[in-house]
């Protein structure tokens, strides 16, 4: 089977990138402080910052003594800066198996469950329902009400090479079929050995904490999903019903190797009337670790570059003939710079290194520029992002200040890239803005005054904002957890990239410009929610906190 043109590479370490030297940094926002801190940041030796791992540990430790330094105060469990987030990792029964009509699908072999939380529905006397292709899924797919208490069977149109698609975004099925008891994804047969290994991942949950209501989440063979719905699916219209399944697939929860820290600090307002009062910034301090394989740097962003220019955010496909000739023309021209190189640490330079050493600058900006906010300023880097949001839910269902004290949060998840190359329309100029009128309009005028005020101010993409958007961005970080509390929020981000989720993720690709000129705009914002006359408005109706969350 031909398979997808990667160096594969038996080496369990990466070729370190060499950092600007170390120095003070300014109370300005400065491009060579944010490029200082991303190198150490987003280096080798935090091993990805997977929360729950050593790796994460040095990082956030990193954040702390930055806090300390700049001269915030800390504000997280007893006067430190940290609050421990009850972190247990999923791992899956290996006795999980699935019955239809008597045949066995049995886990690794003909599906491999994804955990969905404690909360993921039980597919015991569950009956399967045909969706349709992947590709239709505007027209042709079934209704979220079809799909409600059923097994839902995905399937995905062959590539141009005659292959299916290996891998989805699971986030975004998982919106799409909501109520789904549970879904099952057709591409198992096409992912390599490699892929196999990523998507036996574990997952992670809040120990003792019942998750939200989710469906169950299976890759599958074509084979088993034959099984699944009674007939090849090839022949089947959208919305036929097949076989009920027996059975459940279990994770069971196994300690964190390491704490799982949120880092809380506080810049304390000048207004004696208004200090008790905060706007908070957040960002996520955690990414995804290491690959169990190394690979090979410049041929994962040659094939990216072709086939995945939203990095993992799409799917991994076999090239063409004609795709094949494009990626090794990349990545010849990139031989001709550099040798290769292994790699399998996930440095999440951008996802969200960018956000983190964003904040560290809003914070030395706010708190030594000469003009302190009459409110204070809430600094939290939530842990657990990357891996269900869950540092910032465990947070702002145990705030370390009075919650009702908050009145905003502006987050900051990926804003060193966005550049032509990275997303259509994109530019020096461009910037994703998400969630800012959902709960207050005037935050929204707010933020859009302070662009106009900017030199040169951002051209705003509110295309990621729209009701029932595919990608459902307000739902997949962690301003959500605040506004589900009626806390008016703003996501700023400079949206996807062929490096997002990848081990190409690294701080020489991020545009240092860019990310300086987001960082100003949300300090200016800041400030001015701070310096406001009054408290922001929540003028929109606030959702259910314990309801799921749909975009």
């Amino acid at each position: 089977m031909q398979r997808i043109a990667l160096l594969l590479l038996a080496v369990a370490a990466c070729q370190p990138t060499r950092p600007p030297a170390p120095a003070a940094t300014s109370s300005a926002i400065a491009v060579s402080d944010l490029r200082t801190r991303l190198y150490a940041f987003a280096a080798d030796s935090m091993a990805g910052r997977k929360s729950g791992t050593p790796g994460n540990v040095r990082a956030t430790d990193y954040l702390a003594r930055e806090a300390e330094r700049i001269g915030l105060e800390p504000a997280g469990e007893n006067g430190t800066w940290f609050q421990t987030v009850p972190l247990v990792y999923r791992v899956l029964d290996p006795g999980s198996a699935l019955t239809v009509d008597g045949t066995t699908l049995r886990a690794w072999d003909d599906m491999i469950p994804r955990d969905q939380g404690n909360g993921a529905r039980s597919l015991d006397g569950v009956q399967a329902i045909y969706a349709g292709t992947w590709a239709d899924r505007n027209d042709r797919m079934i209704s979220p009400d079809q799909a409600a208490g059923k097994l839902v069977v995905v399937t995905f149109a062959p590539t141009a090479a005659g292959t299916p698609t290996s891998t989805v975004n699971r986030a975004v099925t998982t919106a799409r079929f909501a109520t789904a008891a549970g879904i099952a994804v057709a591409t198992l047969d096409d992912a390599s050995p490699t892929e196999r290994l990523d998507l036996k991942a574990t997952g992670a949950a809040l120990a003792g904490r019942s998750g939200a209501a989710a469906p169950a989440f299976l890759y599958v063979t074509s084979q088993a999903a034959s099984t699944m719905l009674g007939a090849d699916p090839s022949g089947l219209q959208p919305g036929a019903l097949g076989k009920t399944v027996s059975g459940n697939v279990r994770f069971t929860d196994s300690p964190a190797p390491a704490p799982a820290r949120n880092v809380v600090a506080l810049l304390r307002g000048s207004d004696p009337a208004l200090r008790g009062q905060m706007v908070a910034i957040g960002a996520h301090n955690d990414h995804v670790g290491i690959s169990p394989v190394a690979l090979d740097h410049d041929s994962v962003r040659a094939y990216n570059r072709v086939m995945r220019p939203e990095g993992a955010n799409d799917p991994v496909g076999v090239p063409s003939a004609e795709q094949q000739a494009r990626i090794r023309e990349v990545l010849d021209s990139l031989r001709k710079v550099q040798p290769p190189r292994p790699d399998s640490i996930f440095n999440g330079a951008d996802d969200d290194g960018s956000g983190s050493v964003g904040m560290l600058e809003i914070a030395e900006s706010l708190a030594q520029g000469g003009q302190r906010p009459k409110r204070s300023v809430l600094l939290v880097w939530h842990t657990g992002e990357e891996l269900g949001l869950l540092g910032s839910d465990w947070f702002t269902r145990h705030p370390t200040v009075p919650r009702d004290s908050i009145v905003a949060q502006l987050n900051i998840d990926m804003i060193g890239r966005g550049e032509p190359d990275d997303i259509s329309g994109g530019g020096p100029g461009y910037l994703q803005l998400i969630g800012s009128r959902r709960l207050s309009t005037e935050l929204g005028d707010l933020v859009e005054r302070v662009n106009r005020e900017l030199a040169p101010s951002f051209r705003f993409d509110y295309t990621w904002d729209a009701d029932g958007h595919p990608a459902n961005y307000y739902c997949r970080s962690d301003h959500y957890m605040y506004a589900r509390f009626g806390i008016p929020i703003a996501f700023f981000s400079s949206g996807s990239h062929r490096d997002y989720h990848q081990l190409t993720d690294e701080p020489q690709y991020i545009d240092y410009e860019k990310m300086a000129h987001v960082s100003r705009l949300v300090a200016r914002t800041a400030l001015a929610i701070a310096d406001a006359d009054h408290r922001i408005v929540v003028d929109k109706p606030k959702p259910d906190p314990e309801a799921g969350c749909r975009q």
